[in-house]
Order: C-alpha cells, then structure tokens, then sequence
C-alpha cells in the first residue's frame, strides 16, 4: 500500500473530522499528535482537569482505528503493572508472559507524574525502542507503538516530576489550554444533557484507517526533502539553546532530529514535499520548551520557557 502527499492530507482531514465529532475545538492539539505520529514521536499533554485530554486521547486511537491502552498512574503502581511478568504456570511447569497493558498501538500513560521515577523508567526502553525487556528476554511492541501521557501543573503534592532523561524521549510538550467562550458553550450544550461515562464510539466516532495506512502515511515523508539550509537552521537554532545566558541544560543532538522529523511531517500534513522555516518556527517551542532548563538567575526573574524559546527563534536567522 503506497500513499502519495495528497492522499496523507485527505487522510489527515478525515481524521480531524472524525475527531470533532466528539472534541470540541483543540484543533491545534489535533493537528500536534498528526505530526507526531507521523514522525514516530510520543506527547506529552500538560493541562488543567477537565481539558479533555484523556477524551481527546481516546478519541484520536478510536479514529486511528488503533490498540488503544490506558494506564492510570498512582504512587503505589509498579514496574511490573505497566509492562507486565512472567508468572509460573502449574500446569505446564513453565513461566508464561502476562502481558501489562503496555502491549497495544497507543498508550495512554494518564498523570505519569503520579508515580515514583523507578516506575516512569518502566517507559524508558519502550518509547525509545519499541520494546521491552522482561527476565532478560526482549518482547516487541507494536511497528508504531505510541506514548500520549497527561499531567496536571497545578499540583505539587504526591507527584513526582519526570526525569529529563524520560522528557527527552517525548517529542512534544503541549500545554492544553482552557476553551474559549465560545466553544465552552458548545461544550456544555453538547455534553450537559448526556449522563454517564462518554465514549468516543457513542458520539459517532469510527476508524478511518488502521495501523497499515498509519505506516503508508508515515512513509509517504520520505517523499518531503530538507534542504541544506533549513538542516543548518535546525542546527543553529538547537545549538543557541546551549550558549543561552539563561539557560543552564540546552537541548541535545536527539532535538535537532526530533524537529527536522517533525518539520518533515508537518509539511506533508500540508500537501508539501519540501521543508519550509516557518514549519521549523511554528514546532520549535513543543519540541524544546521541555527539554531546556532555566538557569536559577532566571527562574528568580520569572522567566517564561515558551517566551525565552520563541526569543531564541527570532534571534535565528532563517534561511530565505
């Protein structure tokens, strides 16, 4: 099964529209996880209670036609609940692998933030390589196995903030803002006379697609060049994060192809088969804010990441 550009932009126009059956607005979160399956990338949401992260979640497996799994973190979960172990079977006298819920195409990992670093790293080899390792025998997940995990930013007690090493492996941190007026009215005229749990299914959602024409769209980006300049433009811009005078950890090699790939996706979602700046500019803030670090003279000062990032972008010269 091939794909042309043009087929990945009616598939991905088809999928926001299955979407908006059940989500109201967020078309920017939309066209984000777009980008990120794509290129193969995990997301991180960052967002109030109430956002319709989890829905949101739920809805983009329903209309991906995708495995959708969902683990809800908590302090006391284990390694063992997310990958699951092998447990000796009397009847055959041999261990058998029970599968944790990890096994599926997309998982949502809700709150990771709840749960103890040594469970956080229980991801670590999975978002990476796409397997996992039990007893010393390495299983594999799913070709284009993804990590959409949730937190909320205005707690601080019983969470426990994820390792840079487990942030460096999402590419993107998109922060879920609060609807507009506007749409918060739909919102409410919508779901405000419904009762019980709200399945995607149940508000008309359906698969327009499956794992097979997930990877046909994926490699249809081989068909998108970037140019020499816009390779050096990614370079440059990651590179002047680690020379910032207000920043004490810049972003790594590991961001510069992180958002080459996702700059790569974004101009396919558009019907492009080249790379532009301004698809550079316009992922730069998702896939650096999380991986950079203010330095304690700024963070005194107030500094706002996504304001210092978009600095940093204008401060960069473009190519032409």
């Amino acid at each position: 099964m091939t794909m042309s550009l043009i087929d990945v932009r009616a598939l991905a126009d088809a999928i926001r529209a299955e979407i908006a059956k059940a989500i109201v607005g967020q078309d920017d979160m939309v066209d984000m996880l777009l980008v990120a399956l794509l290129s193969e990338g995990h997301v991180l949401m960052e967002g109030p209670p109430g956002t319709a992260k989890t829905f949101l979640a739920q809805s983009f497996a329903t209309a991906l036609g995708l495995d959708f799994g969902r683990i809800q973190f908590t302090p006391d979960l284990l390694p063992g609940d997310i990958l699951g172990s092998n447990l000796f079977n009397f009847q055959t006298s041999q261990f058998t692998l029970t599968r944790g819920p990890i096994f599926c195409d997309l998982l949502l990992a809700d709150e990771i933030n709840r749960t103890p670093p040594k469970t956080q790293a229980a991801l670590l080899e999975a978002m990476q390589e796409r397997r996992v390792t039990l007893d010393g025998e390495t299983h594999q997940l799913a070709e284009r196995f993804m990590v959409v995990a949730t937190q909320n930013p205005i707690e601080n007690q019983g969470v426990y903030p994820l390792p840079e090493a487990q942030l460096d492996r999402f590419l993107f941190k998109l922060l879920v803002p609060y609807p507009a007026e506007e749409e918060e009215t739909r919102i409410v005229a919508t779901y405000g006379q419904r009762s019980g749990p709200q399945r995607p299914a149940d508000l008309g959602v359906q698969a327009v697609t499956n794992a097979a024409g997930i990877g046909a769209a994926a490699a249809a980006l081989s068909q998108v060049t970037v140019a020499e300049e816009i390779t050096a433009y990614v370079v440059r811009l990651v590179r002047a994060t680690r020379d910032h005078a207000e920043l004490t950890v810049g972003a790594s090699p590991r961001a510069a192809v992180l958002l080459a790939g996702a700059a790569r996706a974004r101009a396919a979602l558009e019907g492009r088969d080249y790379v532009i700046p301004d698809d550079v500019k316009a992922l730069a803030v998702p896939v650096l804010r999380h991986r950079l670090t203010l330095s304690p003279a700024a963070e005194i000062e107030g500094r706002d990441m996504e304001a210092l990032v978009a600095e940093l972008v204008e401060s960069t010269e473009a190519p032409r």
